[in-house]
């Protein structure tokens, strides 16, 4: 089946029913009957959430009841970027956010995975190990600013630990199981963790993996280190005698069984967790976020543009090493419960996922566009096979999602489902464009900007434009962007990588349209840009307009200088197993490119590839891919620590040989 892309289309408007009983709704009118503030719409919303920032932000504190040892003494102390300082003075605690909600024996969190049988945890449980393991790091003498690590997966323990790392004041960060060990190395070198909690292996697409070997190199490599708590996931009874000051998980809890759960007041701005960079082109970034920042600013997101509320059962599809598990975990600041799972959401097939969504009865499920994708190239038909009455929203995020990916949600999930597209990023935990419960959806467009995030298009001069593609900036400050970056001394590396364009403006590195109506279409790096004959496209133009040929399954485009004036632009495509690449297909893929882009924008040549170099995270190298095909050599051009599938690069390697040899 072929959708039609219709960019703009719309297909979907809220309920009134919807309207009225949503988060954002109960906040307008607690607005207007406390601070005597009357909005009619989301945008006038919005616009004075990001004109009246210390208004709105001491807004959300009181609204959240955000329960603080001591008070604050000034909302910001200046709009100035880098460098602002939210509610100085505050002492507050994230984890005593997540368990101050009396559910006592109702389901906290609802897990999965490819080993493990569907499971559950009350609060009441998930209250109690925290405490043993937060008594445990005490007894170790953590405390708060040491760094606690895991190299764990998307599980109950590894929740749990962070809450226990959260309570004390401790500073919390993961990788995923599936990262190389020196990709592991290059992120937990950096800030020098007290304590590792890592998984003994995993299991993803039927294969097992042992992770002792890696854990035991890890240890070798962290100096740091003064004691490992080892997870039984792949193996019921790990065998850690080769490790060095070993523990079990399952002794500890046994052990501090009983423990009493007491939060550490910390200041606002006091680090919550690190998060890293893609470290695709050199050493991961170590992105420091704080307790209050994140607090609020997940309460924001979550409550009030993906309108959670106690009863949903929120679900994100993500491993520990992306900055969407860590928004999973803030869900349980709203009451609702939080469902994990871990494993190839795609094994033995796509179905796998929509049963975990019917089977858990979840309310709120987050996904890729490019998990949304691959299903519409499947042809997957989850309406047809699954209890999904229960479904509420859908949300996608990780790259754009084309008009063709709404319409088949619409047509092959459910008819009546709020999709929301989001965009936003690691470096501010968070998304600053996304959905609304108060607007409707159109193929193709994000609905609004989220409140209290100035987002704008930037042209060449550095004037706003709407209706036109820009730059992606922000203009006012968020309480969560980074504090700092660990060992960034003098912040020279902070303030390169967001202001060197734009003095105290954020550039985030995207291009984006803002259209004339509020919404908001994204298109890509702005880095990875085409220029052709002064026509500047984003590559998500390209790989849109691919969506209507049912045989590529994914694509990438370089544009490779040759003169001033002239360039070489080559496609590489995946197609579905057993098609080739014939002259019929080319030229179908040329013909999409120039109706639905632009005739400028037509490839030189369209190559067949067997995958695509991605990274942990599931991107696409495009600049890598680029820098390669211009001459840098591959250890400068690309980290390979960083790639999911380091393999993939030898096709391209092979490429530019040849090309130089022709």
């Amino acid at each position: 089946m072929v959708l039609e892309k219709v960019e703009g289309k719309l297909l979907w408007e809220p309920s009134r029913q919807l309207q009225e009983n949503s988060n954002i709704k109960k906040f307008m009118t607690w607005l207007e009957e406390t601070r005597g503030l009357s909005f009619q719409t989301y945008h006038q919303l919005w616009k004075w959430s990001v004109s009246d920032i210390e208004g709105f932000w001491s807004s959300l504190w009181h609204f959240f009841n955000i329960q603080a040892k001591t008070p604050y003494d000034e909302v910001l102390e200046e709009r100035k970027m880098p460098g602002a300082r939210w509610f100085s003075g505050s002492t507050l605690n994230y984890a005593e956010h997540i368990f101050r909600h009396d559910l006592s024996e109702e389901i906290a969190v609802i897990y999965e995975t490819e080993i493990r049988s569907q499971g559950k945890l009350t609060w009441d449980e998930l209250k109690k190990n925290t405490a043993a393991i937060a008594e445990y790091l005490k007894s170790l003498g953590v405390k708060r600013g040491d760094r606690v690590v895991a190299y764990a997966s998307n599980i109950h323990e590894t929740l749990t630990a962070f809450l226990a790392c959260a309570s004390i004041g401790a500073v919390w960060s993961s990788c995923a199981p599936e990262f190389g060990i020196m990709s592991v190395v290059d992120r937990f070198k950096q800030i020098e963790p007290k304590v590792l909690f890592a998984v003994d292996g995993y299991r993803y697409g039927g294969k097992d993996y042992d992770r002792l070997e890696l854990v035991k190199t890890l240890q070798e490599e962290l100096p740091s280190l003064q004691k490992t708590i080892i997870i039984p996931y792949l193996h019921e009874h790990p065998n850690v005698d080769e490790l060095k000051n070993a523990a079990l998980w399952n002794d500890l809890i046994a052990k501090y069984k009983g423990a009493t759960l007491t939060f550490e007041p910390v200041p606002f701005d006091h680090p919550l967790w690190i998060l890293y960079s893609s470290g695709t082109t050199g050493k991961p970034k170590a992105i420091v976020h704080s307790q209050g920042g994140i607090l609020l600013e997940h309460l924001k997101i979550l409550s009030l543009q993906m309108d959670l509320k106690k009863g949903d059962r929120f679900f994100w599809y993500t491993t520990t090493g992306w900055m969407m598990w860590n928004v999973v975990v803030s869900g349980l600041l709203t009451g609702s419960t939080i469902l994990l799972y871990d494993g190839n959401p795609g094994y033995p097939n796509y179905d796998t996922l929509w049963k975990f969504v019917g089977s858990t009865k979840m309310t709120a499920l987050g996904t890729s566009a490019s998990f949304l994708t691959a299903c519409m190239k499947a042809e997957v038909k989850p309406k047809e096979h699954f209890d999904l009455s229960h479904l509420k929203s859908i949300g996608s995020t990780g790259s754009p999602l084309p008009p063709s990916g709404f319409e088949w949600v619409y047509e092959n999930v459910k008819e009546d489902v709020w999709l929301f597209s989001t965009s936003g990023g690691t470096d501010l935990c968070t998304a600053f464009v996304g959905g609304t419960p108060l607007l409707p959806v159109h193929a193709g467009e994000l609905q609004a900007c989220a409140l209290g995030a100035s987002v704008k298009a930037y042209n060449d001069r550095g004037e706003e434009v709407v209706d036109e593609i820009g730059e992606l900036v922000i203009t006012e400050p968020m309480p969560s962007m980074p504090i700092y970056f660990w060992g960034d001394e003098n912040g020279m590396r902070y303030k390169e990588s967001y202001f060197d364009v734009y003095p105290g403006i954020w550039r985030h590195g995207d291009f984006i349209k803002m259209t004339s109506r509020g919404s908001c279409i994204i298109y890509g790096r702005s880095d990875a840009t085409i220029n052709r004959g002064g026509i500047r496209m984003g590559t998500s133009e390209i790989y849109n307009a691919l969506e209507s040929i049912p045989e590529v399954v994914e694509s990438l485009v370089v544009d490779l200088p040759i003169t001033s004036e002239q360039s070489y632009m080559p496609l590489f495509v995946v197609l579905k197993e057993g098609v080739q690449l014939s002259d019929d297909l080319k030229t179908r893929i040329k013909q999409a490119i120039r109706q639905n882009c632009s005739p400028r924008h037509v490839p030189n040549d369209i190559f067949r590839v067997e995958e695509l170099p991605k990274t942990l995270n599931g991107k696409k190298l495009e600049i890598p891919i680029k820098k390669i095909l211009m001459g840098t050599p591959v250890d400068k051009a690309v980290n390979l620590g960083s790639l999911l599938n380091p393999e993939a690069l030898q096709y391209f390697l092979e490429f530019k040989k040849n090309r130089d040899g022709c």
